[in-house]
This record gives C-alpha cells, structure tokens and sequence, in this order.
C-alpha cells in the first residue's frame, strides 16, 4: 500500500474515532467530561474541541492523499475508490451527528448527502460507459467551505461566537447552496452522458 492510501486509511480510521467521540455514552459510563465556561451563556464540551481537531487533521490528509499521489504518479484504483468512501464517511457522519445533537438544521446534510448521491450516481453511469466526469470549481468550492464551516461548528464557532457572528451557519448554509448549483451545473454538464442510448 503506497503513502496516499495510507493517509485515505488513516483518514477512515480518524473518522470512527470522531464518531466514538461524539456518540460514547460517556454520562452514562460514569465518566466525567470537563467544560470549559467562556462566559455566561456558552459552555463547551471539550469532546467537541478534540473532534474538531481530529476532523482538521483528516480533513488535510484529504488534500495531502490527492496531492502526493498526482505529483509522484501513485494513481491507482483502490486510492480512487477508498479516497471517495473516505471523504463520504467523514463529511456524512459528522454532518449527521450534529445534526441529531442540534448543532446545524437538518435541511443542511440533507441536501449535501442528496446532492452528493446523485452525482456519484452519475459518474457511476458515465464510469461504466467508458467516460470520466472531472469535478468541478464549484463542487471544490463546495467542498472547502463545508470543512471549514464544520471545523467551526465543532469549535462552536469561535472565536467568531464571541461577537455574535454565526459564521459556522453561514458557511453551511452556503455549502448547501453551493451543493445545489455545482449539481445542476453537473447535471448540465453532462445530461447527453446520462440519457445516451448504450444499445448497439
């Protein structure tokens, strides 16, 4: 196993450590989570500053993966496949889990996980006649904002909260916007590919 795959592995393994994290019945176990009290109204739980730490770190093992392999030719078909599971897990599990726990509106990861299903259904189509759908600007736009604006949900958006700016929700919020115009734009893009007749 080459060194990008090794990051796309160590990125799933970071993943499940997040989620266990996140969802560990830590209360119920008898385990005692220390808080942080910045001021009167926001407490943190310092879970949520470790995850997000975490989710930094696999977040760049996803730029760093991608990067090594194209510089020093280590393409390869499982790095492919595992590096699109990889981003998959990370982004859902975390955008689901702080959903359920109240931190981003429902509306968010239903639209990016919906959006993100029907373009890996399309290139899923154009993968087995032959053609290759490169992603797009906006679709790594989409990308980069969502990291960012989850990183900040986790940090409870600091130190922006400080001012009463929601820029987590914002970027979110954006990231779902972006979702749907970079699906359009796909779907545009490549509707001859996903309608063309394969019958000989």
């Amino acid at each position: 196993m080459n060194t990008p795959n090794k990051l796309t592995m160590f990125r799933i393994f970071l993943t499940f450590v997040i989620i266990a994290i996140l969802l560990f019945p830590f209360s119920a176990m008898g385990i005692t989570i220390p808080q942080i009290f910045i001021n009167e109204t926001l407490v943190i739980d310092i879970r949520y500053l470790i995850a997000g730490g975490l989710f930094i770190i696999a977040s760049l093992t996803d730029c760093l993966d991608g990067y090594i392999a194209r510089k020093y030719d280590m393409i390869t078909d499982f790095g492919k496949m595992m590096d699109a599971i990889a981003d998959k897990i990370l982004v859902n599990a975390v955008l689901i889990i702080l959903c359920a726990q109240g931190f981003i509106h429902p509306i968010i990861p239903v639209v990016i996980i919906l959006r993100d299903t029907a373009i890996d259904s399309v290139k899923m189509i154009a993968g087995n006649k032959g053609k290759v759908i490169a992603a797009s600007k906006l679709g790594k736009a989409k990308t980069i904002v969502m990291m960012i604006g989850l990183s900040l949900t986790l940090f409870y958006n600091l130190p922006f909260e400080l001012w009463n700016l929601r820029i987590a929700d914002f970027l979110l919020i954006l990231a779902a916007i972006l979702s749907i115009v970079s699906g359009v734009q796909y779907y545009m893009a490549n509707r001859k590919i996903i309608f063309e007749d394969d019958r000989i």
